[in-house]
């Protein structure tokens, strides 16, 4: 990005400096003036800047263009449309259900044409992206957010052919239903800030449609059972160890399935949430003593991939939240952890991937045998 702010900003000092017109002289020594640019109307008549012939010859002599397409290699070029919200409302009879969603997709087109050329006859028009999310929840509903991000995904590969990859996310915002006296209201809803659920989904073109679930922006709190200590200590170290602490933080969690099936989505996304919650906690009379951050997101991973068998891959990130004790001698008292105020910044992150040795193991021969049948196609090209 640097060097390409660099090359823009040579090109505006060069139009500056040339004053927008270009020098030659006649036969007679005369000096003419070629303008840099041309002004032609846009269909809304606004002004639009295009480079003469002349001056891209110019500007080529100053080395402004110098690199080629021929130079570079596109790695990965893709564009959508981020932050599609919008509510979905389902009645049946008198009762009311809703799924408030924010949509993100991406797709990647089967030539870069429009990145290196310029032209835009394969480009699907992130508007109409944002209108075709909006009309498969209306035709379709949004039984859970992981079905819904594979409905878009589908649709899109089915029905654009110049469609080489699409990634879709999905987030939900956390919609309860609100009881009163213990019985459910059929139109009334609360929002409850107790982790937000989201989903991915990604598919190549002629490949399987990969998805993941998980949860965020989860805090979590346990205010003993918790300590650190035996950590490398060396002339920069100051932090004491701790032997009871308070342990906060805010978590995320991810997880794949592998093979996508038609599996009950809400009910693994709930299950999973138990168990963050159970590994987290310890048992309720008493707890279960955590020596660090990184153990506490271990045990979790570990407990979910026991009690969980959908879930083959997962990843979980926690970013500690420390609570440093008031001192309050000054102030005649004796503060025994009972006033504590949250440092917000800086804090401490540990993240951990964790995966099924089997899953691995298969993924790893089914990648191997693609290298192979691609290498195999490959050598009956060249032949």
């Amino acid at each position: 990005m640097e060097n390409a702010g660099v090359r823009a900003g040579a090109l505006c000092t060069v139009v500056t400096e040339c004053s927008g017109t270009l020098g030659s002289e006649t036969g007679d020594g005369r000096e003419t003036q070629q303008s840099l640019w041309i002004n032609p109307k846009t269909a809304n008549g606004r002004d639009r800047l295009t480079l003469t012939p002349a001056s891209i010859e110019f500007l080529h002599n100053h080395h402004i263009f110098s690199l080629q397409i021929k130079d570079v290699e596109v790695l990965n070029c893709e564009y959508g449309k981020n932050t599609i919200k919008f509510l979905r409302l389902h009645r049946e009879g008198k009762k009311h259900f809703v799924k408030e969603v924010e949509v993100c997709t991406h797709l990647r087109l089967t030539s870069a044409q429009e990145y290196l050329e310029g032209n835009n006859s394969l480009v699907i028009p992130t508007d109409t992206m944002k209108n075709i999310v909006l009309v498969l929840a209306k035709k379709n509903g949004i039984p859970t957010i992981e079905q819904f991000a594979i409905d878009i995904c589908k649709h899109f590969m089915t029905t654009f052919c110049q469609v080489a990859y699409v990634k879709t996310y999905v987030q939900e915002v956390p919609w309860q239903r609100l009881h009163e006296n213990g019985v459910p209201h059929i139109h009334s809803f609360i929002c409850v800030p107790d982790g937000i659920r989201f989903c991915e989904a990604e598919q190549c073109r002629n490949g399987p449609l990969v998805l993941f679930s998980g949860i965020k922006d989860l805090k979590l709190m346990k205010t003993t059972q918790s300590g650190f200590e035996g950590f490398f200590k060396n002339e920069h170290t100051t932090l004491p160890e701790r032997h009871d602490r308070i342990l906060c933080g805010e978590l995320f969690c991810k997880w794949s399935y592998g093979e996508c099936r038609d599996f009950d989505f809400d009910c693994i996304w709930n299950k999973v949430r138990e168990c963050i919650l159970e590994a987290f906690a310890g048992p309720p009379d008493c707890g279960e003593y955590s020596p660090s951050y990184q153990k506490t997101v271990n045990s979790i991973q570990m407990y979910i991939l026991s009690k969980v068998p959908q879930v083959q891959v997962i990843e979980t990130v926690l970013n500690n939240t420390f609570y440093n004790v008031v001192d309050m001698k000054n102030l005649g008292l004796t503060n025994d952890k009972e006033v504590l105020v949250p440092v917000e910044t800086p804090y401490g992150s540990c993240t951990c991937t964790l995966g099924r040795k089997k899953f691995l193991e298969a993924q790893a021969h089914v990648l191997k045998d693609e290298r192979q049948s691609q290498f195999v196609l490959t050598a009956a090209q060249g032949n």
